[in-house]
């Protein structure tokens, strides 16, 4: 099968957005301060690793149906969907807002592509569907980190 340019643009959106927050992962790996260091510290790498092996996954897989990812720099820089994210020490709250904000936005990209990647390519869509389990799970965790424990996680229609 030969990816389309919609399967391709599709596919390096996520591209761009995998290789970004990995590389957000470990500048605030390497700058946070603050309450729960250590434990964000150790965290941030968890998810730096999946964010890697993810774009890994994606530039791989557009090779393996005839397309070309590009992981440059420069075009990560000027299409990811990620906000910039800042330079110098962060303090864990802000570092956990931050990370969350860009779990989120990489998963959004995911979403936003996914029914047209299904459409041409179903076996993409399941990578897909296991990036954003994984990734959902880490925003999560990281936003835990914050969450009051008066917050409801009960559905409303929930007896």
């Amino acid at each position: 099968m030969k990816a389309s340019p919609t399967l391709t643009n599709n596919l390096q959106a996520v591209l761009a957005d995998l290789i970004e927050l990995h590389i957000q992962g470990k500048q605030a790996h390497w700058n946070i301060v603050g309450t729960n260091f250590r434990d964000l510290h150790l965290q941030l790498d968890e998810i730096v690793d999946a964010a890697r092996q993810f774009a890994d996954d994606t530039a791989e897989r557009m090779r393996a149906l005839h397309a070309l990812p590009d992981g440059r720099s420069a075009t990560v820089a000027k299409s990811t969907s990620l906000a910039q994210f800042p330079e110098g020490l962060i303090n864990t709250k802000d570092a956990i807002e931050r990370i969350v904000a860009a779990l989120e936005a990489a998963v959004g990209t995911m979403r936003k592509v996914h029914d047209e990647v299904d459409e041409e390519d179903p076996t993409t869509a399941d990578l897909l569907h296991e990036f954003i389990a994984k990734l959902e799970q880490y925003a999560w965790m990281v936003n835990a980190e914050t969450m009051k424990a008066s917050a409801s996680v009960t559905a409303p229609d929930a007896k």
